[in-house]
């Protein structure tokens, strides 16, 4: 097995479309060598609907002026929009050495931690992956791994527009969806760029990296 480089990129992309962005994930992966650095993508989508393939079609409701695109990852229909983080996981597990549901726990305990400084309990599910406060899904996880390397990732729900929730039974959770501004006290919610600086740091503890280069730019 070889050593990963003692380095993680991180990319802070801003508001994406999603289509670009599915794209190049793609592309990293196809094109990634043994030696190449993981990366984390931290970014927001413009509004879209996204079915995994274990996506049943019963499960998109209503879902109006709102793009629903079939994509490669594991689990079924969400929603992505501004407000709500996603970290895109393009990381070599072969070479860490762990298996999928390792990473998968991986992931959740960082969710987990990161609500946990400000005081909040997120438990995760055995039989459905994401971090849950009180039986409502905050932070999703829908992964897809190639040749030992994780694509797609998390969405952590944290200041968003609710409403397109109510367009779909969101991976069957018939509509037991929350995010943090709900979860806070008045006068408590912390920016967006706060939580995603936690959030980071959780991960970047549990992926065992040595130093972040950050970078404002798609790779491609």
């Amino acid at each position: 097995m070889s050593e990963p480089p003692d380095f993680l990129i991180v990319r802070h992309l801003g508001l994406q479309a999603y289509t670009p962005i599915f794209d190049a994930m793609k592309r990293f992966t196809e094109t990634r060598i043994p030696d190449t650095p993981d990366e984390l993508w931290f970014l927001e989508h413009e509004p879209v609907y996204t079915q995994g393939r274990a996506g049943k079609p019963e499960y998109v409701l209503t879902p109006g002026d709102i793009p629903v695109l079939d994509i490669d990852r594991g689990g079924q229909v969400t929603y992505h929009g501004p407000g709500q983080l996603t970290v895109y996981t393009l990381i070599d597990i072969k070479r860490l050495g762990i298996g999928v549901r390792s990473f998968v726990s991986l992931i959740e305990d960082s969710l987990v931690a990161t609500l946990k400084y400000w005081k909040l309990e997120g438990v995760p599910r055995a039989d459905a992956p994401g971090v849950y406060i009180e039986g409502a899904k905050l932070g999703a996880l829908g992964l897809r791994i190639k040749q030992g390397h994780s694509y797609h990732g998390l969405n952590f729900n944290i200041d968003m527009d609710m409403r397109p929730w109510a367009g779909i039974n969101a991976c069957g959770l018939d509509g037991k969806v929350t995010q943090l501004s709900e979860q806070l006290p008045a006068g408590q919610m912390p920016t967006f760029n706060e939580v995603a600086s936690v959030l980071l740091a959780e991960l970047v503890k549990r992926l065992g990296a040595q130093e972040i280069q950050t970078n404002n730019q798609l790779p491609f």
